[in-house]
């Protein structure tokens, strides 16, 4: 499977924003019915990926952006068409709150530009919600995590990178929140009969099995009930997880990779059935334990680590949902 990055409101110009993959113009390339074997971590800046040159720099200090701390800004380009030969970023306003560190997960606003005349391609502010944005520095290019990682909420920040043959595009972002980066809520008693949980200090699951018969049908167990708003059918979750047999084989974990998964079109995403069955309905900021029978699994088909045939149990953290 190719795991698939962060939603976008910008799927137009989804090829202009291939370094910055997690940030909130990048698009994922398609998807397949497995959330628990996602290939190897893509790089934000391959090796050997042009850097910024000094025209480049000099080309997004031109950029004039109106607009108080908070609300839309506006970005006027010096000249249209705009060009950079590399992704370019500058801070504009360093923002007062707390500080972000590597593996955060943070609400970001932004507002795309297209370099050919300057009209506006998308805006979360127009849209109504900021996109939640894993700050790491193992998925976004190195010109953001520079400025995220050790900054601070409130920072707004101008992006440039190639969209095309004599071409870029232009996003104004600004870090309006932090948020979570595991469930926080009030614990819930699980039913007699399941796996027992164990979390780390980082929130990381660990995972007892459980002695008896594995369920034959799909079990939704909330471990920690959140207090944000239900996860509802088409909505892009963010979450946290791992995968177990149901003999307590660890097969699978983002916490591992420290980069929360993005399940785009929940209840119809291209992840297993039990997965689109569980989640829904379920509250951000929970945990919950799936136990995935075969049917609402693999059934008989052999995954890496998965057996056919086999039971699955998954601890899933909902850390956002938009």
């Amino acid at each position: 499977m190719r795991r698939p990055t962060t939603r976008t409101a910008l799927r137009a110009a989804a090829a202009a924003l291939a370094l910055s993959l997690t940030l909130a113009a990048c698009a994922g390339d398609g998807g397949s019915d497995d959330p628990t074997t996602p290939a190897a971590e893509e790089s934000a800046a391959p090796e050997g990926a042009p850097t910024a040159t000094a025209e480049d720099i000099a080309a997004l200090e031109a950029v004039t952006v109106e607009g108080a701390a908070g609300s839309e800004p506006k970005a006027t380009l010096p000249t249209t068409p705009f060009t950079v030969s590399a992704a370019v970023a500058r801070v504009l306003d360093e923002g007062t709150g707390d500080v972000i560190a590597d593996g955060d997960l943070v609400d970001l606003h932004s507002v795309w530009v297209d370099g050919k005349d300057g009209a506006t391609l998308s805006s979360t502010w127009t849209a109504g919600a900021p996109e939640q944005i894993v700050v790491s520095e193992a998925s976004l290019a190195p010109v953001l995590t520079d400025i995220l990682v050790g900054g601070k909420v409130g920072t707004r920040f101008a992006f440039a990178v190639p969209s095309g043959e004599d071409t870029s595009s232009l996003a104004i972002a600004e870090v309006s929140a932090k948020r979570p980066g595991r469930a926080d809520g009030t614990a819930v008693a699980p039913a007699d009969g399941l796996p027992t949980v164990t979390l780390a200090e980082n929130g990381a699951p660990s995972l007892e099995a459980a002695s008896g018969d594995a369920p034959t049908t799909l079990t939704v167990q909330p471990l920690i009930e959140g207090s944000g708003p239900e996860v509802a059918a088409g909505q892009t979750a963010l979450v946290h997880y791992t995968g177990w047999l149901w003999d307590g084989t660890q097969f699978d974990s983002s916490w591992e990779r420290s980069t929360p998964f993005p399940v785009e079109n929940i209840g119809q995403a291209a992840v297993i059935a039990g997965w689109n069955e569980g989640l829904v309905g379920q509250k951000v900021g929970s945990q919950v334990m799936l136990v995935v029978p075969p049917d609402k699994g693999y059934g008989d088909e052999e995954k890496e680590g998965i057996p056919p045939g086999s039971t699955l149990v998954f601890v899933v953290d909902i850390l956002a949902a938009s």
